[in-house]
């Protein structure tokens, strides 16, 4: 059945062309391109969608799993992803992925699958025609995994995992913590000698970002509390903060300060799934999503949950009333000398 151009860019699964081409939604969306006459890629051809129907594939019988439209397209929705597949990796070591990519995502969540790749096995940006994905082996698709009933109620890990056919409870908690990012090579920050606390106060939308309004009394409450120089990602008026973005231009850049950081103090983003994956203490507020939901398996997290119950659920948002709560719930934080309302 042809999807109207709603359902195409809300569809739970890949799309597929006309000519037969596995398309992503997401690159129809930002390269503007009507989502005119593509079908659902479903469960067409022998193609797994965990959305559509649990299964639970042989996995040792297996020595090619093609991942269609996986991981996302966000840095933190990719770093757990592909901490799914290096589970099952670990599990089967035998197993090679070919992960098929929206060609649009943006360039830094790219660079992390190049980062990546050498221990996953191929990634391959879409469209391709579906004949090229071999009928006899293992296909799986996650595409436009934020419109999957089971994102929002499940945390994150799970999901992929769930989304892969593999029970969570099967895969310890230690082989959830991202600790895959270790084995990858990082530069060294340069211009700044000894320990320090990084602040990554923005998230990929303002509902989840630490409002502006209260970055400079958050670096002296750090400054107080650790007596560390605080850097960070982003122009802040204090005089112990360094502003780092120029000395980050590559997403291999803002993993090594993250991994060479003493402590890291960051909002519900990419920065606390890689301090996980680093094992640095972190502290992480939350607004829109439940704590557990995203870093029930990092022991060294520190969660702080804001009072906005209004806003529960929402994975995106910059509408001013919305975003108003969010900074109203932060000035109601203890921000003082003692660090209070965040360790």
């Amino acid at each position: 059945m042809v999807l109207d151009e709603v359902s195409a860019l809300t569809n739970a699964g890949s799309l597929l062309s006309p000519g037969g081409e596995i398309v992503a939604s997401y690159d129809l969306e930002v390269t503007n391109t009507p989502a005119l006459g593509y079908r659902a890629l479903g469960q067409s051809n022998n193609i797994n969608n965990a959305a559509l129907s649990p299964f639970n594939p042989d996995y040792a019988a297996v020595s090619r799993v093609h991942v269609i439209n996986g991981m996302g397209v966000t840095l933190g929705d990719s770093v757990i992803g592909v901490t799914a597949l290096i589970a099952i990796k670990t599990r089967f070591p035998h197993i090679s992925f070919t992960i098929y990519r929206p060609a649009h995502a943006p360039g830094y969540v790219k660079r992390l699958y190049e980062l990546a790749e050498p221990l996953l096995g191929t990634v391959i940006d879409l469209p391709v025609n579906l004949d090229t994905l071999p009928y006899t082996e293992l296909r799986i698709d996650l595409g436009n995994h934020l419109f999957w009933p089971k994102f929002a109620s499940l945390p994150m890990i799970d999901f992929f995992l769930d989304a892969m056919g593999i029970k969570a409870d099967d895969v310890q908690s230690i082989d959830k913590r991202n600790h895959w990012l270790q084995q990858l090579a990082l530069p060294r920050p340069e211009g700044l000698k000894g320990d320090y606390v990084l602040l990554c106060p923005a998230a990929s939308t303002p509902v989840r970002s630490i409002p502006a309004s209260v970055h400079e009394d958050l670096v002296e409450a750090v400054w107080q509390r650790y007596r560390r120089p605080v850097v960070g990602f982003g122009v802040i008026d204090h005089g112990l903060y360094t502003d780092v973005t120029s000395r980050a231009p590559d997403t291999a850049d803002f993993l090594a300060w993250i991994k060479h950081a003493s402590y890291v103090v960051t909002p519900d983003t990419a920065a606390v799934h890689i301090a996980a994956g680093f094992g640095i203490p972190t502290t992480a507020f939350f607004t829109t999503i439940a704590p557990d939901l995203r870093v029930r398996d990092y022991p060294r997290c520190k969660p702080v949950s804001l009072p906005v119950p209004e806003l529960e659920g929402i994975q995106a948002s910059n509408r001013a009333s919305e975003v108003d709560q969010v900074e109203r719930a932060y000035r109601t934080l203890k921000i003082d000398a003692d660090f209070s309302g965040f360790t």
